[in-house]
């Protein structure tokens, strides 16, 4: 979703790399969620942790799993790739969708810590709730539609699949190859 956006808006694009920790029984439901960053941004779902009985020490115990796959994925994703300057520009973070938005508070949260001038949420599904809860995380939030009643993302999609390492490699070099496309003089 990020790389049409991107090329439609000819803007760099980048990664900010994210992971729900979810509740050992429920892994699909986010007791908090984690992003990269300079020391990496741990964001909890107090209510979630609250309604579940989730102790401190369980989180800690998943959080430090969670933390080693987004390392894992950072590096195999981007590598040695600087990460694009945000810095006085507008950065929009995209996601297929948001539930609870534990990831995405996340990562508004690391790329607000990069100080771009404008931070704009985007997705196409949210629940409705959450969406009213992010206008504080993001300067403009952009939700085409919102739900009260909301269960998985995946059950708004026609197709849902996982997209794979290799994709999201992929979608990084084509869009480095037509950032520096546009960067050539032209003869």
């Amino acid at each position: 979703m990020a790389l049409e956006v991107s090329t439609a808006l000819a803007a760099p694009l980048d990664l900010v790399v994210a992971r729900k920790i979810g509740v050992a029984f429920l892994p699909e439901l986010a007791m908090g969620a984690i992003a990269d960053g300079s020391p990496p941004v741990v964001v909890r779902n107090v209510e979630i942790l609250q309604a579940l009985g989730i102790r401190e020490a369980e989180f800690e115990s998943c959080a430090t799993v969670a933390l080693a796959e987004l390392e894992r994925r950072r590096k195999r994703y981007v590598g040695d790739r600087p990460p694009v300057v945000l810095a006085g520009r507008c950065a929009i973070v995209i996601d297929d969708g948001m539930a609870t938005g534990a990831t995405m508070r996340a990562a508004l949260q690391a790329t607000r810590a990069r100080h771009p001038a404008r931070l704009v949420l985007a997705v196409p599904v949210a629940a409705s709730d959450t969406v009213a809860s992010m206008t504080g995380e993001a300067d403009d939030v952009v939700c085409l539609e919102s739900h009260e009643l909301f269960g998985s993302i995946g059950e708004y999609y026609g197709a849902f699949p996982q997209v794979s390492d290799e994709e999201v490699i992929a979608a990084l070099r084509r869009s480095d190859a037509r950032t520096a496309e546009t960067r050539q003089p032209s003869a």
